[in-house]
């Protein structure tokens, strides 16, 4: 009798032995979400890997103008005459940036100022003015405009906006108004796309408090929508500069590619990067002609940074508001 009784208490602890120990081993989910986690990780340190490996090899490249061969960050910067293998009557190279900054910042500037009251227009069409009939017709328009290469845009500026430019004002039509027609195209889509996510963002009980306040339909766009969607909108005014400002190909067909000061919007000019792509394959590895490139290209890589800090500064703000 005493082992009878005994038997289904040890039974008992038996199976609550092994219920315990399935329940601490891991199952096949959890080894699946193990697997799925390290999976992320590597990926994450492969990315971070290779930002900070693309950072220090153009951060070394481009300090290597004035590190190893001696030159004047502040010549660098301030020069006006741009000719690496050649000495100036000093005796000191010419390797004056400040024509290519100016004529950079100019392009994407003037792009911007052109492309953000049509951006605004579009996006204020498609969300609040006929949403459905213009998110039909337009979307496809934007979509197109965002896959179309840059090639082709530099080939139709080529042969469309620089003998209109050339017809109408004279000269050779290249220069920084031809470059400032093809951003212009090229950077809508962007800013286009950025601020209807911006006004489609606004909650819906703004526009209606607006309206019960017994504001028209322009004051609630003007007075509450846009001003809710401010930072949205300066976030993709940013994201059209630097998209802007980092574009090579089809500036370089436009811009005429002469390395002078620009005195105006008709006058054949550079940019950062249309010097880079013109000049990086006439150059040899380690010299001071292709260090000198390479210091351009540091110039870009930290207005791309400045461009991304200062977006995430707007967002910070939008969110606190």
């Amino acid at each position: 009798m005493i082992m009878e009784g005994i038997k289904p208490e040890a039974n008992d602890k038996l199976k609550m032995d092994g219920i315990k120990k399935e329940l601490r081993n891991p199952s096949k989910a959890t080894h699946q979400d193990y697997f799925g986690k390290t999976i992320s990780y590597i990926c994450i340190a492969f990315v971070g890997l290779l930002v900070l490996s693309i950072l220090y090899f153009i951060t070394t490249r481009g300090l290597a103008t004035f590190t190893q061969d001696h030159v004047s960050l502040w010549a660098f910067l301030s020069g006006s005459n741009w000719n690496p293998g050649m000495l100036d009557s000093h005796g000191k190279p010419e390797i004056g940036a400040l024509p290519m900054i100016v004529t950079s910042f100019s392009v994407t500037v003037l792009a911007a100022l052109v492309a953000t009251p049509f951006a605004i227009g579009v996006a204020l069409f498609m969300t609040e003015i006929s949403p459905r009939r213009g998110t039909k017709f337009l979307q496809p328009v934007i979509e197109l405009l965002v896959g179309i290469p840059s090639v082709v845009y530099g080939f139709i500026g080529l042969s469309v906006i620089v003998p209109l430019i050339r017809h109408a004002f004279g000269g050779t039509g290249f220069g920084i108004l031809a470059g400032t027609i093809v951003l212009f195209v090229m950077v809508l889509p962007t800013i286009t796309s950025l601020s209807i996510d911006s006004i489609r963002s606004v909650p819906m009980y703004y526009r209606s408090a607006s309206l019960a306040l017994g504001a028209t339909r322009w004051q609630t766009i003007h007075k509450v929508v846009l001003r809710a969607a401010t930072p949205g909108i300066l976030t993709a005014i940013i994201f059209g500069m630097a998209r802007a400002f980092g574009e090579a190909l089809a500036v370089q067909m436009v811009i005429g590619n002469a390395t002078l000061m620009p005195h105006g919007l008709l006058t054949p000019s550079s940019t950062l990067t249309s010097q880079l792509t013109t000049g990086i394959g006439n150059t040899t590895m380690g010299t001071l002609p292709n260090n000198a490139l390479w210091s351009l290209a540091l110039i870009l890589l930290l207005m791309s940074l400045v461009f991304n800090i200062i977006v995430r500064i707007i967002g910070k703000r939008g969110s606190l508001k």
